[in-house]
């Protein structure tokens, strides 16, 4: 789907200019003009949970800005087995660049709204734009900090702490107008129990025993099973053994 232009914006696409991806993501290293030629060669959709965004090994062809919604990162061994590797938020950039095969496998863990566009197009823009080349470093490198983080989350921490510091991931990510807040949080978990388990390297009566351990000591709310609400993310945070 094409994005109208709108005059009040500046020859910025309207649907760019309330895009958190526009402001906060990649896109916010385009101009204008920039943008508007993106428009012209992308498409917004929605893809519900469990659909495959990204096939392990398969050629990369397309990049997407992820606009709601959670996406897992899976790696799968040869024999089938499979890790999640990461979560992505809104409003990550999904794909490799200078790949020409993906590395991993990317699957909605929610209802997920993407803005999808051709790898030549982007690849072309970051030839010319190197603000958008920048964006595209800086995400890199927050993803490798946050890769180094997980790793001392898996090898060190205790099976508490690995869940207590999963929740504050998902709680400081789910939503980007609360980035910054330190308060109440609500969401879904974007994850099965199963997945969490695989995700911490736990089993999962423990990770279910954790998170009674945590609701019981009021740092966490849960309703129906899946919804959490972190009454206060400081609180949450001391339990994260940071």
């Amino acid at each position: 789907m094409h994005l109208r232009k709108d005059v009040h914006t500046d020859g910025t696409p309207a649907l760019c200019a309330s895009c958190e991806a526009r402001h906060r993501g990649v896109c916010g290293a385009l101009d204008s003009a920039q943008l508007v030629a993106l428009s012209k060669v992308s498409r917004k959709h929605k893809a519900d949970s469990g659909a495959e965004l990204i096939g392990d090994s398969e050629p990369v062809e397309t990049y997407s800005n992820v606009l709601s919604g959670v996406v897992k990162l899976s790696k799968m061994l040869s024999d089938g087995r499979q890790q999640i590797v990461g979560l992505q938020f809104a409003p990550d950039f999904l794909g490799r660049p200078f790949r020409p095969e993906s590395a991993i496998s990317a699957e909605a863990a929610t209802d997920v709204t993407l803005c999808t566009f051709p790898k030549a197009a982007v690849e072309r823009m970051m030839r010319e734009s190197p603000g958008l080349e920048r964006r595209l470093l800086e995400q890199t490198l927050k993803e490798l900090d946050e890769a180094r983080d997980w790793m001392v989350t898996l090898g060190r921490k205790t099976a508490a702490e690995k869940v207590a510091s999963l929740l504050l991931l998902i709680a400081r990510n789910i939503d980007p107008t609360l980035a910054s807040q330190t308060g109440s949080v609500t969401f879904d978990l974007p994850l099965t129990r199963s997945d969490i388990a695989d995700f911490l390297g736990l089993t999962i009566e423990t990770v279910s025993r954790q998170l009674t351990k945590l609701r019981t000591e009021g740092v966490i709310s849960i309703e129906n099973n899946r919804r959490v609400i972190v009454n206060d993310q400081r609180r949450l945070e001391t339990r994260c053994g940071n």
